[in-house]
């Protein structure tokens, strides 16, 4: 019995895993080919097909926006509807629903959002740009993922699901970082009425509402309202992704929630996260201003705070915590392994570069922001493949 309850656990665990890993490497490539269109001769129709406006609806009751905006608002609430479905599945009947298992790779999120906060905000320390400290904050998982997937043979799954669980308690970390700092002016009477429908979604969960469709059309009046509200409406996606049905161990494979994050993931992950690097990984790269974007308090920000502070922050905590026996290691899962994914941490590339275009509007800071996130998850891949490929240790 407890072996088919783990099993019913485990295996979206392992869905999830291969669709992220693969994920990443695509997400990879979908970033070199918008650096390379925003480098040459179709420069200018990649911009102009990114700054076209769509209307969708008619006359008074429609939303024209242009296709980025419809991009990191529209597509992204998705994204961020699964993430907020794995959060659920995590707390409820996942890894982060016992203390006893979460305590470490919770304080290691923790430590990991707070010093490259702390590192980019000393490097910009009473300037307009500190504006950014939320970039550094962020692990995305594809990424992390993808990276850990080369070398997954050689590697315990024990440190593949701390790395997972970190990464997702890291984007609840930014969601709430996003909804408190990331705000722009609210609208409080199109906040009441996002609030009456996240409310009526929640007593929708509690009657034990069957129909879907209740959700999904819940779901998106709740954005409409985020959206109009100046609160930003990707948090929908992650309200709703908390309060659609999840059902115990038993019953998590009927649940609604589990019916969805199976078809979203796959949508999720090759289809949304790809275009949104296309939309977003376009940088004018000018050789002679690149040494200048590079060695600026919002570069060296991001890459040390990215880089340096995810590994010092995730690490740090960690080894304190083993050290002090608050908490211990996954089983066969060596020190080497958790420096190794304290080091892919560091990539941040999709949450940090969708935080950098909130924190930024000015083209020559977000470029910047944007080549530093890059340069930092380039860093942090190859580190990360090094020391996982390293022969292992015997821990003492």
């Amino acid at each position: 019995m407890k072996n088919k309850i783990r099993n019913k656990v485990f295996i979206p665990f392992l869905y999830f895993f291969k669709s992220e890993s693969a994920s990443g490497i695509i997400l990879l490539i979908c970033a070199i080919i918008a650096i390379i269109m925003s480098n040459s001769s179709f420069a200018t129709t990649y911009d102009h097909i990114l700054h076209t406006y769509i209307t969708i609806g008619y006359k008074q009751v429609s939303l024209s926006m242009s296709v980025l905006h419809w991009v990191n608002d529209g597509l992204m609430a998705i994204f961020f509807l699964v993430v907020g479905m794995e959060i659920k599945r995590e707390l409820v009947i996942g890894e982060l629903k016992s203390v006893k298992k979460t305590i470490l790779p919770i304080s290691a999120a923790i430590g990991g959002m707070i010093v490259p906060a702390i590192i980019y905000a000393l490097f910009n320390y009473k300037k307009p740009t500190i504006t950014g400290w939320g970039i550094p904050m962020a692990t995305d998982i594809a990424f992390a993922l993808g990276i850990l997937s080369l070398v997954a043979k050689k590697v315990p799954k024990g440190i593949v699901i701390f790395l997972t669980a970190l990464a997702i308690v890291d984007d609840l970390g930014a969601i709430i970082v996003i909804a408190i700092f990331y705000t722009s002016q609210i609208s409080w009477g199109a906040f009441i009425m996002g609030l009456i429908t996240f409310i009526a979604l929640i007593l929708a969960n509690r009657f034990k509402v069957k129909f879907t469709s209740v959700f999904i059309i819940g779901g998106i009046i709740l954005w409409f309202f985020f959206l109009k509200s100046g609160i930003h409406a990707t948090i929908a996606g992650v309200l709703l992704g908390m309060v659609l049905p999840v059902g115990k161990n038993n019953e998590f494979k009927t649940s609604m929630s589990h019916r969805l994050e199976r078809i979203l993931i796959p949508w999720s992950a090759f289809v949304i996260m790809p275009i949104f690097a296309l939309a977003n990984s376009g940088i004018t790269i000018d050789i002679n201003s690149f040494s200048t974007l590079i060695l600026s308090p919002v570069s060296l920000g991001i890459i040390c705070g990215l880089f340096i502070g995810k590994q010092l922050g995730i690490f740090g905590i960690s080894y304190i915590l083993v050290k002090l026996k608050i908490a211990k290691l996954p089983s066969q899962v060596t020190k080497k392994h958790l420096y190794g994914a304290s080091v892919l941490g560091g990539i941040g590339f999709t949450m940090s570069l969708f935080v950098s275009s909130l924190a930024f509007s000015d083209k020559t800071l977000l470029s910047s922001a944007k080549i530093s996130i890059m340069v930092s998850a380039i860093l942090s891949a190859i580190l990360g493949t090094i020391i996982f490929k390293l022969k292992p240790e015997t821990e003492k």
